[in-house]
């Protein structure tokens, strides 16, 4: 469904920082990186869409945080929802909503959201059951 995403920025390397520690945590690599233009992108696998863009907005003015608007990343565990959340607030970003069941959007509904070092909103959600151990 998707192409690209693309979240601007207003401290390149902050945010670089920033996602460069997250996206491996979802299974996603880096496919480059310019920091003279500035922007970066990453994808998963097999690829090579959809892209996950960074960078400065292309009119050059400041970056601004929408309200309402947020990009939720699909991770295959809790588990991994869990290391995301930990990754983005020991990396620059803010609690909007710690890991947890969200039973009001489904049952299985698992789900952490934060900001990144810019303020744009984020989540990492899981939709299948618990694995069992």
């Amino acid at each position: 469904m998707f192409s690209h995403i693309f979240i601007g920025v207003d401290d390149f390397d902050r945010a670089l920082r920033f996602y460069r520690a997250l996206m491996p945590v979802l299974g996603a690599s880096e496919r480059f990186c310019d920091p003279s233009r500035p922007w970066a992108g990453w994808q998963s696998e097999p690829g090579p869409r959809p892209l996950l863009l960074i960078g400065r907005p292309y009119d050059r003015r400041a970056h601004g945080v929408g309200n309402g608007q947020m990009v939720a990343f699909l991770a295959a565990t809790r588990d991994v929802v869990d290391r995301a959340h930990a990754v983005a607030l020991a990396h620059g970003g803010t609690d909007e909503g710690a890991p947890g069941l969200r039973p009001e959007y489904h049952a299985h509904y698992y789900g952490a959201y934060f900001r990144d070092s810019e303020g744009n909103k984020l989540c990492v959600a899981c939709h299948a059951p618990p694995q069992s151990g």
